[in-house]
């Protein structure tokens, strides 16, 4: 047995001991956050407002099917690498099993979906940026997302989900972010770019397993193992290696992630507006290339290098993440204005990004004649590692003296969601992109080392639940 299957394998049987002795009950919180969740809009696949289209005759018996498209067009009229528009869509199948209704198991739940995924992408395609504009860009194919079974114990005071898992919806998240439209405001442009395959996030989940103990009404501890590379290691894109999801991949180094969480007024009928922290960090196993360096010890851009990054040995990064109810609609919990922050930081030598932040403010049916309507603002920010830095004046050295020196990107985004009727919604969009690429160089100039120019992007988002 692999020492990859051997830690997978202690992890859950340690996850195992630990819910056998947790018994104690919990009140309800104000949100399930435990159910399955669409990897877009947020919302829970069990409990969700429909067109009630889709029928569901088993429901009573446990089986609950769901379907949701989201399509989107996206134009950029200026900056990136060029001026384009794309649409793009994606369609999610789910089915979501009750095996205690179903087959008499305790507690025990099955979740899986899949994605058909179709059309452009603006980020790949026009912007070559770092914050991807739209969380359902991906290269076009159908594809396994999420496919694992859940036991909990207790009154959901412990639960562990053993399968293929994605961790942007437990990890690093904020509710917050749930109307914004770029990929950056779910799971954040520093995991994504730095962590093999983008980390277990659409559209690639990881086999894995995640142990979550509540451990008062307050306090939640949250830990999860999965592969470190779902797609494996090779040249090119990762979705190309894993087109289908079904790579099952489990003898790569591990990544961990875990996170300490704590709420206030968060019961539900609590009049007070409630409010969350939590701190988190990844420790991956693998090896990362030197952002600077030569395997032979010299730059990158050197005339000597030997052209292969020099390999070092895993990786670690940390999170903190805090969203606060400013303003509670009257007789709502989740009515009201909200504000979260996050920040998060990584070694600066093996990191494209080594710093990464982003916060905003979203207000959710302020108005009593549109009660589901949402609308957000938020800012992000992405910083070039020094070491990569480095690299770029090594360029200006030994290649060109006009090559330019990349530093941060940053996002600046507007989004509303209009509720056409439940199960349907509309969202036009407005990002700005500062320094594409972190300032990176375009290739497409016919002047040498200038600079992609900063971005507009507009967008009009349609989702539909069936």
């Amino acid at each position: 047995m692999s020492r990859t299957k051997r830690r997978l394998y202690q992890l859950l049987l340690a996850a195992a001991l630990l819910a056998a002795g947790a018994a104690a009950a919990q009140e309800d919180k104000k949100t399930d956050d435990d159910k399955p969740a669409d990897p877009d809009t947020g919302e829970s696949t069990v409990e969700e407002k429909t067109l009630g289209l889709l029928p569901n005759p088993f429901q009573k018996y446990g089986v609950k099917f769901a379907a949701t498209y989201i399509g989107e067009v996206l134009g950029n009229p200026s900056g990136g690498l060029k001026q384009g528009s794309v649409y793009e869509g994606r369609l999610n199948l789910a089915v979501d099993l009750d095996l205690q209704k179903l087959a008499g198991l305790d507690q025990l739940t099955f979740h899986a979906n899949m994605f058909q995924i179709h059309g452009g992408g603006l980020s790949r395609g026009s912007l070559q940026n770092y914050f991807v504009v739209s969380g359902i860009e991906a290269l076009p194919s159908t594809r396994l997302y999420e496919a694992y079974f859940e036991k909990q114990w207790g009154n959901k005071k412990v639960s562990i989900k053993v399968g293929q898992l994605a961790a942007d919806s437990e990890f690093f998240n904020t509710k917050y972010t749930d109307v914004l439209t770029n990929a950056s405001m779910g799971w954040p442009a520093i995991t994504s770019l730095d962590l093999p395959s983008g980390g277990p996030s659409p559209p690639l989940a990881a086999m894995g397993a995640r142990l979550l103990v509540n451990v008062t009404e307050q306090l939640s501890v949250l830990g999860g193992i999965f592969d470190g590379d779902q797609a494996g290691p090779g040249p090119g894109d990762p979705q190309e290696r894993n087109r289908y999801g079904v790579n099952f991949r489990v003898n790569d180094p591990p990544l961990l992630l875990g996170q300490i969480q704590y709420a206030w007024n968060n019961t539900k009928g609590d009049p007070n507006p409630a409010g969350q922290i939590k701190f988190g960090g990844w420790r991956h196993f693998g090896s990362f290339a030197d952002q600077r360096l030569a395997s032979n010890g010299v730059s990158l851009a050197s005339p000597v290098s030997s052209g292969e990054p020099l390999l070092l040995s895993g990786d670690v990064g940390g999170w903190m993440v805090f969203e606060q109810k400013l303003y509670r609609v009257s007789k709502s919990d989740d009515h009201g204005i909200g504000i979260f922050a996050r920040i998060s930081g990584a070694p600066a030598d093996r990191n494209l990004i080594d710093r990464y932040a982003d916060a905003g403010i979203e207000f959710i049916g302020l108005d009593d004649r549109r009660p589901d309507d949402k609308f957000g603002i938020a800012a992000g920010y992405a910083h070039v590692s020094k070491r990569a830095q480095r690299l770029d004046a090594d360029y200006r050295t030994f290649v060109d003296p006009a090559w330019p020196t990349r530093s941060f990107e940053g996002l600046l985004t507007a989004v509303y969601q209009y509720q056409i009727r439940d199960g349907w919604t509309l969202q036009p969009n407005l990002q700005y992109i500062i320094h594409p690429g972190g300032g990176a160089t375009n290739p497409s100039s016919a002047t040498p080392g200038k600079a992609l120019h900063n971005a507009t992007v507009l967008g009009l988002r349609t989702t539909m639940k069936f």
